[in-house]
């Protein structure tokens, strides 16, 4: 948008002080700041398009002459008081247009035109972006990578393929991953989601696998000349009460960089189909991809993440066995504990009461309410005032 500016200061305006002029007061309405693309045409205009994925109105910002593969950056602000223009294909706006609602394979080969006037329900912002002159090249180039053509005459006519849209997500989703997820996405959905768990083993087990490894380590050589050992392989042992459990690392390794590629593909995968596609269509984009004619075996990483899935299953009942039997034994030894504390009490006083002569236990049953005590008859004696 052009920038205007104010007109020069008048001389009156100039001798006025600072102080004296007027504050800019706030808005009853502020308006959003929007972060737009700068080398845009004089064409480009804030429209409302329904959302790929719920069919919803959206605010987009439409560029006829904009080239859709130029390279941008984007961030995520906390709150949506400032929003950024980034790209987006425009094949996703023409998804729920092209693509039939009936069993793919049924629909007929049509010009654009004709599916486009078809659709009479179109927002009238939708329809100015389809019969834009300047984007109607893109916009036929999009069609094409989603559809199967034919030649009629001097038009192509167009049929929505399924195959075709997975090859074309297949590939937004590989440039993804070649160009690394953000840090906070490749934490969260690749490395904690490939993590190995933390298994449980008992003592006993852990004490042979301790002196397995100690079997095949070398002795401890000493320096003459120091009190310290120059070098050992031995492992160090940890004692632990008996019957508990020790949290061994599994064997597992890191995953292999192949795995970390499938995972990092169906992460990409997952939000381009959460946030573009129909829910019955992403149905069946996951059903083409577990397919024999899927053009991406994903097999390896389901396999891998079931396996993880039984590992953290195993890990949870070993952890959750380990804590009740643990639990029990403090139970056990605090009863123990109080009983014993107990019989050594009854005990003492039986002793106290076996060495007490006939006169002390008569004396207690007196009854001595109302008497003074002994030790009051040795008191001090209170001090005389000074006449």
């Amino acid at each position: 948008m052009p920038r205007t500016r104010s007109s020069a200061p008048s001389e009156q305006s100039k001798s006025v002080p600072e102080q004296q002029t007027k504050a800019l007061t706030a808005a009853e309405k502020p308006s959003k700041t929007f972060i737009l693309p700068s080398n845009t045409s004089a064409n480009a205009r804030l429209l409302s398009l329904p959302n790929p994925q719920s069919g919803e109105p959206s605010r987009y910002f439409f560029c006829p002459e904009r080239d859709e593969k130029s390279p941008a950056k984007a961030s995520i602000v906390k709150k949506a008081e400032l929003l950024v223009a980034t790209p987006i294909d425009a094949a996703f706006f023409l998804i729920p247009l092209l693509s039939p609602s009936t069993k793919s394979g049924q629909s007929l080969f049509q010009p654009l035109d004709d599916i486009i006037d078809s659709n009479d329900d179109l927002h009238p912002h939708f329809r100015h972006v389809l019969y834009d002159e300047t984007f109607r090249k893109s916009l036929l180039a999009r069609a094409e990578a989603i559809c199967d053509t034919v030649e009629a005459g001097d038009e192509n006519m167009f049929r929505f393929s399924e195959a075709k849209l997975l090859k074309e997500l297949l590939a937004k989703a590989e440039r993804m991953a070649s160009h690394g997820l953000p840090a906070s996405l490749e934490e969260r959905f690749v490395r904690q989601a490939l993590a190995a768990p933390l298994m449980s083993v008992k003592r006993n087990d852990a004490l042979t696998i301790q002196g397995s490894q100690d079997k095949d380590a070398s002795p401890i050589e000493l320096d003459e000349s120091s009190d310290s050992p120059s070098a050992t392989t031995a492992t160090p042992s940890v004692s632990t009460p008996a019957g508990e459990t020790t949290p061994v690392p599994q064997p597992a390794g890191e995953e292999s960089d192949d795995i970390r590629r499938l995972q990092r593909i169906s992460v990409a995968l997952s939000f381009m189909k959460e946030s573009y596609l129909p829910s019955a269509l992403s149905s069946r984009i996951d059903e083409l991809l577990a397919s024999q004619d899927s053009p991406l075996d994903l097999k390896p990483l389901t396999n891998r993440l079931k396996e993880l899935a039984t590992l953290r299953a195993e890990a949870i009942a070993s952890r959750g066995v380990s804590d009740f039997s643990r639990k029990r034994g403090l139970e056990d030894e605090e009863i123990e504990n109080r009983a014993e504390t107990k019989r050594r009490k009854e005990e003492e006083e039986k002793k106290a009461k076996a060495s007490e002569s006939r006169g002390v236990r008569d004396l207690k049953k007196v009854n001595t309410t109302g008497m003074k005590k002994m030790s009051d008859f040795f008191g001090k004696a209170a001090v005389k005032k000074k006449t």
